[in-house]
């Protein structure tokens, strides 16, 4: 029987989930990705979070591996869990990915994949500016009609098309990056979901790992890992992220948690709409992770998290230039 965690409302549609979900895009296509997503189910995490772009043969063309990978896990256990999944990145073409046509023919690729008649939340990926985010909405609108998504969702999307996507149709949550080294929703996009009632899935909530302290050099860094190409991770600003990584463990240290808790705690302090999705391969890290749900931090402490990782303490921008389509 699986754990109970604490919950929270996505939105004002009905949606529940666990207060931390489970971000699988690193996971490799094998038994332990398998067992580790089985595993936070035992543990009380409800919400696993994929995309049709995410899984180790895209590179080939091949969309949909970590989406099977997520079905295979889930499998006879779909009752228990809350699936997201996402359509709309298709590199280095990112035309008409928002028509209505792809929209439908994309859900039903997911739905294939996972293995399921039915996808809980399903977000646009990215925003098609060359398609008027009402005919978007539109088509995800006809497929909740239809029973083949429950909820709908953005990702990385502007207020003004927050604004304009929930006037067509009710938005459940919205996924954007958001951490204590990148808190530039902080300004605009979380009043807005809070003025309109749509809840907040910060997406990297532990800085690609930096946060949790486990990387110290460049080298620690596989030889194929992605984080050496961003700019964060490199040179100079390697150096003066870890400098605020430093204080943060600090403060942790002394707060008798994790750094990765503390980051986490300070992310759920936001707002009873956030709902965090920290990725890893590893069991035992869902389980560190969860118990960010235990930490609760002081007015005094909060000041303290604002003084040494303010807004833009980060060095070096979020993604490489050849990725700038991911901005």
């Amino acid at each position: 029987m699986a754990n109970k965690i604490a919950t929270r409302k996505l939105g004002n549609q009905g949606l529940e989930v666990s207060a931390l979900g489970l971000g699988t895009m690193m996971m490799p296509d094998n038994e332990e990705s398998v067992r580790t997503i089985r595993g936070a189910l035992e543990l009380g995490v409800t919400m696993f979070d994929t995309a049709d772009i995410y899984g180790e043969e895209v590179a080939k063309g091949k969309f949909g591996g970590n989406e099977r990978l997520v079905g295979r896990a889930l499998k006879g256990l779909r009752d228990q869990a809350v699936i997201a999944t996402k359509f709309g990145i298709v590199p280095p073409d990112m035309s008409n990915l928002g028509h209505p046509a792809y929209v439908k023919k994309s859900v039903d690729a997911s739905l294939l994949h996972l293995g399921v008649d039915h996808i809980d939340l399903y977000y646009q990926h990215r925003i098609d500016v060359n398609i008027p985010i009402e005919d978007t909405v539109g088509a995800l609108a006809d497929l909740v009609q239809d029973g083949k998504i429950r909820y709908i969702g953005l990702s990385e999307a502007t207020p003004e098309q927050i604004r304009r996507a929930h006037a067509v149709h009710p938005l459940t949550a919205v996924e954007t990056e958001f951490s204590l080294w990148s808190r530039e929703v902080e300004d605009e996009v979380l009043p807005v979901l809070k003025e309109l009632g749509i809840g907040f899935v910060p997406y990297s909530p532990l800085g690609r790992g930096f946060l949790t302290g486990q990387i110290k050099t460049f080298e620690d860094l596989p030889a194929d890992d992605y984080r050496r190409y961003y700019p964060r991770f490199q040179g100079e600003n390697f150096a003066k992220n870890l400098e605020v990584v430093s204080l943060i463990e600090s403060l942790a240290s002394r707060k008798g948690c994790t750094a990765s808790q503390l980051a986490l705690a300070w992310l759920l302090a936001q707002g009873e709409q956030v709902v965090p999705i920290p990725g890893t391969k590893r069991l035992e890290r869902v389980a560190e992770n969860i118990g960010a749900l235990s930490v609760t931090l002081s007015e005094e402490e909060l000041l303290e998290i604002e003084r040494i990782s303010p807004k833009g303490v980060a060095a070096g921008a979020r993604y490489p230039d050849f990725l700038e389509m991911l901005e």
